[in-house]
């Protein structure tokens, strides 16, 4: 790409923007030299890369992908066999660090991020390198004490001999005979060496070397000579120390510069990370897409904004390539054309630069050769260039090398020149481009050259929107319609007299003035349509939310219906549960005074239980929910013998018996039931099937579940009775014959209970103790009737 278009479409300044995202010097250095490319493997690749780096981003807006240093010159220094100093080497351990996290990361994320996985990769494993430096250097620069067994050994002795010194010291200090002599009751250190800052006139008083004196004079800084041979230890134990640091940092140097080439490598893959996150980030920053790449080169921007304009940006849709080829845009000065041009231009050099765009979903580009642009004033006075002339050696320029695959921007074309010749100017020049086939998009004010886009195939016409009401412009781009440029109307907006405004006017022919009076009437024409279809969109959307927000109020309706149906079926049941065993508590009181009292008791415990169990009846039927009536027909009347059908059970059966009070005895298989007349119909051959209570399935249940066997020990006398009496009901259901009541021994307290209700039970046709091998008299073998 010409770098000249580059800096007319501010290419430069979105570089700067992008570097400010890196966090290294390497970084920053590809971010400056990065350009637009043709290879569409290469961008699709790079806008791959930024696609996963602003994923990464928004999973795992914590990873720690920076932190490391440009060592480079460190490297570069240490291959030639320098010694690197102990912050240098801190901060190799450092990039070490980085390295080893960065591989750490990809590798515990295999096939997430495959692009950066790649890169990332290529980093060298340099653990026992980073343990090496990390151990022996520490934050600040500091030579740590076990950085080596000889240097902890020397540390040690060395402290111990500074302590002997200053001890030594101090006690001349604080000596009476010596106080006097002193400046100041202190230790210090001159040379390296420890010593006391005694009184110029007192020289003679304190044997000792002396160091240094004031500036004034009056002190004398002197090591006495009491201390002379521990200073010296001291001395030798600090060059001994210093040899032991140089050998250390040699050897860690050296361990480096055999890894130079690998840290070389690695610090490349650092900074191309480093590059492709902050393209990662700027992309946030920008609320950017990726675009769809496309094997031609058209383009397809939806919603798309400049990337160097700020606050409340109108966005613009602009498609190249598909209907049209060419496209002129006509509006008023300061609507936005020149902004189009540049969104459109700098937009397609990101793209080929692999960065996302900042535009909606769906905006596609393809790859252009060449992007040319003539935007601006670009006069020069050395040059002896016009405006006119600068513009015009562009475009030879362009038109030199412009073809098929290029885009070609042109501001103002045909502008700085007389009206007429300017205007014939621009349409050849649009013509030559449009059948070299080049994608062009040009901005003018001439009225003729929204005559020659409607007059030519795969030309089209474009405006920017001008309010006609506020008389400002709304920066939309209009495809398919010439616009205006409202001169009068921005002059009076602007501040210009009306009275001139009207003057101007005058000198307009009349076409002219009913020209534009006709555009703006179909303006303002068309803005009315445009509020109404926006206001039918809102109202359709607010139907559309409304109807939604009824369905999912009918569904919670039907979903509390469901739950009241269903609680009210639970406490149906539950109240049926509680009325059979009130009518079992009936029956066995009904037997006990049964057992014990005469003929007469006997019928009067009879007509209380019935009582009591009618009035368990009506409780039951006012509390349970009223069943729907069962279709079919019921009989006026029946007779002995006539085959009917009960909807209840879902069963046909035979009438045994007509009883008193409408009621009536019918025979279904083995068991007799009493039934309302109203609970019968005629029979029907399709009546077996329906129904969701089925006798027959329960007899057959009854039969698997049921054994012939009730064990009894350990419960209570009243316990085993109300056993007793639910088992032989089931076995009775069941088609049992003979059943084994298991009681056990004992005493035979409860064996002579249970034998005793046998003897009443109507159901029992026969009951004995058990034989040998039926568990003798433990059990009572009953034989049902």
């Amino acid at each position: 790409m010409d770098e000249r278009t580059l800096k007319r479409l501010e290419y430069d300044k979105v570089l700067e923007h992008l570097a400010r995202y890196t966090f290294s010097p390497l970084g920053r250095e590809r971010v400056f030299s990065l350009r637009p490319v043709t290879d569409r493997q290469a961008i699709h690749t790079w806008l791959a890369q930024t696609t996963q780096a602003r994923e990464l981003l928004r999973l795992e807006p914590g990873a720690e992908l920076s932190g490391w240093h440009d060592i480079r010159q460190y490297l570069q220094r240490v291959v030639r066999g320098a010694v690197l100093e102990p912050q240098e080497l801190f901060e190799t351990g450092q990039t070490l660090g980085v390295c080893r996290r960065i591989r750490k990361f990809f590798a515990e994320r295999p096939g997430r991020y495959p692009l950066l996985e790649e890169i990332a990769l290529t980093i060298g494993n340099f653990t026992e390198l980073e343990k090496k430096i990390i151990r022996a250097i520490i934050p600040g620069g500091e030579i740590a004490d076990d950085a080596s067994a000889a240097l902890s050994t020397i540390r040690r002795r060395l402290q111990r001999a500074q302590q002997q010194v200053k001890e030594q010291l101090e006690s001349i200090v604080r000596s009476p005979a010596y106080q006097k002599y002193l400046q100041d009751p202190i230790v210090t250190i001159r040379e390296g060496r420890y010593v006391v800052p005694v009184k110029q006139e007192y020289r003679a008083q304190v044997p000792g070397i002396v160091h240094d004196q004031s500036a004034s004079g009056a002190t004398l800084f002197i090591e006495p000579m009491a201390v002379v041979e521990s200073n010296n230890e001291v001395r030798r134990l600090q060059v001994a120390e210093k040899q032991e640091i140089a050998r250390i940092l040699g050897e860690l140097s050296g361990a480096v510069a055999a890894r130079g080439e690998e840290l070389t490598l690695s610090l490349e893959a650092l900074g191309q990370l480093d590059f492709i996150m902050a393209r990662a980030r700027y992309s946030e920053h920008l609320d950017a897409v990726e675009p769809r790449l496309l094997p031609v080169p058209r383009l397809n921007l939806r919603q798309a904004r400049h990337p160097l304009l700020s606050g409340n940006v109108v966005p613009i849709s602009i498609h190249l390539g598909y209907g049209f080829d060419t496209l002129v845009i006509t509006g008023p000065n300061t609507g936005g054309k020149t902004v189009t041009l540049k969104t459109v231009g700098l937009l397609v050099l990101m793209a080929q630069s692999g960065l996302h765009i900042p535009a909606g979903e769906g905006s596609e580009i393809g790859v252009f050769e060449e992007v040319f642009a003539d935007i601006g004033d670009e006069q020069s006075i050395e040059q002896s260039l016009s405006t006119f002339s600068s513009h015009l050696t562009n475009i030879v320029q362009i038109l030199n090398q412009a073809g098929p695959g290029s885009l070609v921007l042109l501001d103002e074309l045909g502008a700085g020149t007389d009206p007429a010749e300017g205007a014939a100017l621009a349409q050849a020049i649009l013509e030559r481009l449009h059948e070299m086939g080049a994608r062009t998009v040009a901005t003018t004010h001439y009225s003729e050259l929204k005559n020659f886009a409607c007059a030519r195939e795969r030309v089209e016409n474009a405006s920017v929107e001008f309010d006609a009401v506020t008389l400002k412009p709304t920066y939309r781009l209009l495809i398919g319609r010439p616009g205006s440029s409202n001169a009068f109307e921005i002059a009076l907006r602007l501040g210009l007299a009306p009275d001139l405004v009207e003057r101007a006017r005058s000198f307009m022919t009349a076409e002219q003035v009913q020209v534009a009076d006709l555009m703006q009437q179909l303006e303002r024409a068309r803005q009315q349509a445009e509020r109404e279809l926006e206001e039918a969109r809102r109202m359709r959307q607010e139907a559309a939310e409304l109807k939604e927000r009824y369905q999912a109020l009918r569904d919670e309706l039907v979903d509390r219906r469901e739950s009241i149906l269903a609680r009210a079926r639970e406490e149906a049941r539950q109240l049926v549960k509680r009325a059979k065993q009130e009518s079992e508590e009936a029956i066995r009181e009904l037997r006990a005074r049964l057992a014990d009292e005469a003929a007469r008791v006997r019928e009067e415990a009879i007509r209380e239980a019935r009582e009591k169990l009618a009035g368990m009846q009506e409780r039951l039927q006012a509390g349970a929910p009223r069943p729907k009536p069962e279709p079919g027909v019921i009989p006026a009347s029946v007779s002995v013998g006539q085959a009917v059908f009960l909807p209840r059970f879902n069963q046909r059966g035979t009438v045994v018996a007509l009883l008193d009070g409408g009621d009536v005895q019918v025979q279904v298989g083995m068991i007799k039931i009493n039934v309302p007349l109203a609970e019968l119909r005629l029979p029907e051959e399709d009546q077996a099937s329906r129904g969701e209570v089925r006798v027959a399935s329960l007899l057959e249940d009854k039969t698997r579940s049921i054994s012939t066997r009730l064990d009894l020990r350990g419960l209570r006398a009243e316990e085993a009775l109300q056993e007793v009496e639910k088992y032989l009901d089931d076995a009775t259901l069941a088609g049992l014959s003979r059943v084994y009541l298991v009681h056990g021994k004992g005493t035979g307290a409860l064996r002579a209970a249970i034998q005793q209700q046998l003897k009443t039970d109507r159901r029992v046709k026969s009951f004995r103790l058990g034989e040998h091998g039926e568990g003798g008299t433990g059990v009572t073998v009953v034989e049902l009737a």
